[in-house]
């Protein structure tokens, strides 16, 4: 497949949504990947499109990429006994980072995105709701 065709194809992507991406996927490799995000979904078809046609990363760089060890989790890193405070709804919201988890009105949960979702009573992306992530 020609680099032209391979840009045509990935410019396609750009006005498919979710559904028409998960039914591209399943044309090309079978099931979809069980994503529920149309902007991570496109950029994994893209890369897919370009590596089957173009070769994808030579061994050289899958070597390197392999030796560079675990990529650093995004955001702050929080330490043990820190106290994340917000206002929700008219009250002040306070969760404290322990060993086990988060603790919220005394009850210990495994992740702070559970915290945030059992306080706001809907899913929430934890460090998105106590201000430690951009949007």
């Amino acid at each position: 497949m020609s680099g032209v065709a391979v840009d045509a194809q990935v410019e396609a992507l750009e006005a498919m949504d979710l559904e028409e991406l998960r039914d591209r996927w399943r044309q090309l490799w079978g099931a979809p990947p069980p994503l529920r995000s149309a902007p991570i979904l496109r950029l994994l078809l893209a890369w897919r499109i370009q590596s089957s046609a173009l070769g994808g990363l030579d061994a050289e760089t899958r070597r390197l990429l392999s030796r560079s060890g675990p990529v650093e989790p995004e955001g702050q890193h929080l330490g043990n006994g820190a106290v994340l405070t917000r206002h929700w709804q008219g009250r002040e919201v306070r969760v404290i980072v322990e060993d086990e988890g988060f603790r919220w009105e005394g009850q210990l949960f495994a992740s702070l995105s559970a915290a945030a979702s059992a306080i706001a009573g809907s899913r929430w992306n934890g460090p998105r709701f106590f201000g430690l992530r951009r949007s």
